[in-house]
C-alpha cells in the first residue's frame, strides 16, 4: 500500500470540518470561584402576588482577592443555564454579560469519592482583568451562520450568528467572502487557522472530474492536511484511457509526498491476529495463531481476520472454547480468498455464465 500525503487540500463544495479558524479576542472579564450567589427578589411591578428578581449578588474569589458584584437579572438566567453553584469557577464578560462555567474549584476535589466533574485551580490575579478569549469554529459554521448575515461584520458578530438556525443555500460568492474575512483576520493576528486532517481511502476510485476539481482546490490557503491511500500501482485514471501511477494524474502527484509501506511479515500477522482474537473474546492456541499468520501471508490479512468467526463456530459445535489448528484449516478448506477465487474463474472458461 502506498500512502500519498498531500499538504494542501480543501473541498470547497461541502466545506467539511477540516479547517478550524480560532479567534483570539482580549476582553474585560470578571473571573473567580463563586463564593456567594444570592438573587434578590422584589414585588412584581406588574402587580399580582408573584415576585420578581431585581438583581443578583455574586461573590468571586481569586488568589489575589475577592469581589462582590451586583448583576442584572438577565445574567442570573445565564448563570442558571450554565448550572453555576457555589464552588464553581466561572468568568463573566463585562461587555456582553455572557457567562462561562470553567469547572469546579479543586478545593472541592475531595468532596465526593466519585464525581464526573472537571476540577480547575483557583484563578490567579485580580477578579476584574483582561482575558484572551479563544473560540473555535469551522469554515462550515461560518458559511451556515452567514447565509443570512445579521448584525455587524466583525469577527465577534460572525461568531454570535453561529447559533441561529438557517437553511439558506450557501453560495460560492458567500464562501469567497468568508474566505476573504478569515484571511484578513489571520493577517491581523485576530485569528489563526488550525488545519485538520482529511483521510481519503481508495483514491484510485476517483474519476478525472474529481481530480480536476481537487487540483483547483489545492490552491486554497485555508486547506487542511489530507492523506490519500491506495494499493494500486500503475493503472488507468477512471474516466480516461491514461495510465498513471496509483491511478492519480501526474500533475496532482507532483503536489504530494509518497510514503511507501512494506507488507506484514508472518510474525507481525500472528501478533495482529492475537490482538484481534483477544478483542473479539476468542481463545486461540499457539498453533492456531501460527496457521492464521501463514494463511494471512499467503492470501491477505483481511481474509485471515474473517476466518476467526467461522473457526469459533466450528470449535463451539465440537464443545471446545479454544480454537486449534484443525479449526483454522477446516475453515480454509470451506472458503476461498479473493486470489484463489480469481484463479478458479480464470481456469473455468464460461463459468458463471
Amino acid at each position: 500500500m502506498c500512502i500519498v500525503s498531500c499538504v494542501q487540500f480543501i473541498i470547497v463544495h461541502d466545506r467539511p470540518r477540516t479547517a478550524d479558524p480560532c479567534s483570539h479576542a482580549s476582553q474585560e472579564v470578571y473571573e473567580g470561584e463563586v463564593t456567594e450567589l444570592a438573587p434578590e427578589e422584589t414585588e412584581n411591578p406588574l402587580g399580582g402576588y408573584g415576585r420578581t428578581i431585581s438583581h443578583v449578588l455574586i461573590g468571586l474569589k481569586t488568589t489575589k482577592g475577592s469581589k462582590q458584584l451586583r448583576l442584572d437579572p438577565s445574567i442570573y438566567d445565564a448563570l442558571q443555564k450554565e448550572s453555576v453553584s457555589i464552588g464553581d469557577v466561572i468568568y463573566i464578560e463585562a461587555n456582553s454579560g455572557a457567562v462561562k462555567r470553567v469547572g469546579r474549584s479543586d478545593a472541592y476535589a475531595t468532596e465526593f469519592d466519585l464525581e464526573a466533574e472537571e476540577y480547575v485551580p483557583l484563578p490567579k490575579g485580580d477578579v476584574h482583568k483582561k482575558k484572551e478569549i479563544v473560540q473555535d469554529v469551522t469554515l462550515h459554521d461560518l458559511d451556515a451562520s452567514n447565509a443570512k448575515p445579521q448584525g455587524g461584520q466583525d469577527v465577534m458578530s460572525m461568531m454570535a450568528a453561529i447559533g441561529k438556525p438557517k437553511k439558506t443555500e450557501i453560495t460560492e460568492k458567500l464562501r469567497t467572502e468568508i474566505n476573504k474575512v478569515v484571511n484578513r483576520y489571520i493577517d491581523q493576528g485576530v485569528a489563526e487557522l488550525v488545519p485538520g486532517v482529511l483521510f481519503i481511502d481508495e483514491v484510485h476510485m476517483l474519476d478525472i472530474e474529481c481530480f480536476t476539481f481537487l487540483n483547483r482546490a489545492l490552491e486554497s490557503s485555508l486547506s487542511p492536511i489530507v492523506v490519500f491511500a491506495t494499493n494500486r500501482g500503475v493503472c488507468e485514471i477512471r474516466g480516461t484511457d491514461v495510465l498513471a501511477p496509483h491511478g492519480v494524474p501526474v500533475d496532482l502527484l507532483d503536489r504530494m509526498l509518497i510514503v511507501r509501506t512494506m507488507p506484514y511479515t508472518v510474525e507481525e500477522m500472528i501478533q495482529i491476529m492475537s490482538i484481534r482474537a483477544e478483542v473479539e473474546g476468542i481463545e486461540v492456541d499457539e498453533e492456531g495463531l501460527q496457521a492464521l499468520g501463514e494463511i494471512g501471508a499467503r492470501t491477505s490479512l483481511r481474509y485471515s481476520v474473517q476466518m476467526l468467526t467461522p473457526a469459533r463456530i466450528i470449535g463451539e459445535t465440537t464443545g471446545r472454547t479454544k480454537l486449534n489448528v484443525g479449526d483454522v484449516h477446516e475453515v480454509d478448506e470451506l472458503f476461498f480468498d479473493s486470489k484463489a477465487s480469481a484463479r478458479l474463474l480464470a481456469k473455468s472458461e464460461g463459468y458463471l455464465k
